[in-house]
């Protein structure tokens, strides 16, 4: 009976309510999320990863600006369906150097997180021109200014060195020579060249690489 009317009277008083759910909230997440920041295999790179060249941080700044994560996910989950179709499921371990991470579950479109190397440059030049020249059934849509807009090369060098400063390995001679490196390039081709490399670091040996889609 002391127990039931304990509960009662927290139920009807919301202070209190929201107190304990916080706390509860807090103490689940924790034991969650610390234990992850003291694994390996969650703060280390996989062997072999590079950070994004000048060009392809570029495009992957275009892909955040532009909304691409509102239809397309980065992330292949351990489930049959998902590796038969995109490939080696995503380790943690390959993002280590992204800011902000493109892991998500929303997709109007497939994901993107295997998509380096299935399709030419060419490809995907006329996929962000016009997606149903090559898709016909897509209702993604066009990005015709890519290729008529030029990538901003002057900001280039301070973006790369923030990301340094939060642990992206660039060298002071990648970040001075950014600018220089996208000098002439469009940002069509800065976003096909982040494409081209996604989810090429991870080489798993013996796993078959999915069909393309």
């Amino acid at each position: 009976m002391g127990m039931d009317s304990g509960h009662q009277a927290i139920e009807k008083n919301i202070g209190w309510m929201v107190l304990l759910v916080i706390l509860v909230v807090s103490v689940g997440g924790l034991v969650q999320i610390v234990p992850l920041f003291f694994q390996r295999a969650t703060t280390e790179p996989v062997a072999g990863l590079k950070p994004y060249t000048a060009l392809q941080q570029a495009g992957r700044d275009i892909y955040v600006r532009e909304g691409c994560y509102n239809c397309h996910s980065q992330m292949v989950r351990p489930l049959r369906a998902e590796t038969e179709r995109y490939g080696h499921y995503s380790v943690a371990g390959e993002f280590v150097y992204d800011h902000p991470f493109q892991w998500g579950s929303k997709r109007t479109g497939p994901d993107l997180a295997r998509v380096g190397g299935r399709y030419s440059d060419e490809w995907h030049r006329i996929h962000f021109d016009n997606p149903r020249d090559v898709v016909p059934e897509s209702n993604m849509p066009a990005y015709p200014w890519l290729a008529r807009t030029p990538v901003d090369a002057a900001s280039l060098p301070g973006r790369l060195r923030a990301l340094a400063r939060v642990g992206v390995p660039y060298s002071e001679e990648a970040i001075a020579s950014a600018a220089e490196a996208v000098e002439g390039r469009s940002e069509l081709e800065a976003l096909i060249a982040y494409m081209q490399v996604l989810g090429t670091s991870l080489k798993p040996a013996g796993h078959p690489v999915a069909a393309k889609p």
